[in-house]
C-alpha cells in the first residue's frame, strides 16, 4: 500500500512558537506522518493546515465558534471532508489551532517538554479532524490509544500517565 500523500500548510503567526519550540514545522511534519500511519488515512491524499497562534487569537476563535470566552490549547475546525474532492486533489481535513500561552503553562505545570506536549496537541487535533472525540467514555479511550501509539511511535511518553511529584 502507497502512503497517501499529505499536505501540510503551516502558519506560525506567534513569534514565540518558534524561539521555544526548535524546527517546529519538521516536528509537525513528523506528528502528521504518524498520525497519517497509525490512524489510517489510508491511500487518499489529504491537506491539514496548522496555525500556532497565541493565546488572544485562540481565545477569539474559542469565543466565536464555541461560545467559550477563554484560551484553550489545542481548536480544531474539520473541513466536512465527507466530500469527495475532484480527481487528484487532495481531502481537505481542516485546521488545528494551538495557543502558545496555554500550551507552554500546561507543558511547565506537568514537567514535559513543550515539544513533546505539542507533539500530542497536535495528534488530538488532527484525530478529532478525522472523526474522533472524547464526549463519551468509550469514544474517549479510543482516542487516547491513538494518541499514545501515535506519540509512542515518535518515541514521546504517555501523555496520559501519572505525572511523579
Amino acid at each position: 500500500m502507497t502512503a497517501a500523500t499529505l499536505e501540510i500548510d503551516i502558519d506560525i503567526s506567534a513569534p514565540a512558537w518558534r524561539e521555544a519550540v526548535e524546527e517546529l514545522e519538521a516536528l509537525s511534519r513528523e506528528v502528521l506522518e504518524a498520525v497519517q500511519r497509525e490512524a489510517g488515512l489510508g491511500e487518499r491524499a489529504a491537506e491539514i493546515s496548522l496555525v500556532f497562534a497565541d493565546d488572544a487569537f485562540v481565545q477569539n476563535l474559542n469565543k466565536t465558534y464555541r461560545d467559550k470566552n477563554t484560551p484553550t490549547n489545542v481548536l480544531s475546525f474539520p473541513a466536512g471532508g465527507d466530500q469527495p474532492q475532484p480527481d487528484g486533489q487532495p481531502d481537505i481535513l481542516g485546521d488545528v489551532v494551538l495557543g502558545y500561552e496555554t500550551c507552554a503553562r500546561e507543558a511547565g505545570q506537568d514537567g514535559k517538554a513543550l515539544a513533546d506536549h505539542t507533539r500530542h496537541l497536535i495528534a488530538h487535533g488532527t484525530l478529532h479532524l478525522l472523526g474522533h472525540d472524547h464526549e463519551e467514555e468509550e469514544d474517549a479511550a479510543i482516542m487516547e490509544a491513538l494518541e499514545i501509539r501515535i506519540l509512542a511511535a515518535l518515541g514521546v511518553a504517555d501523555p496520559y500517565a501519572p505525572v511523579d511529584e
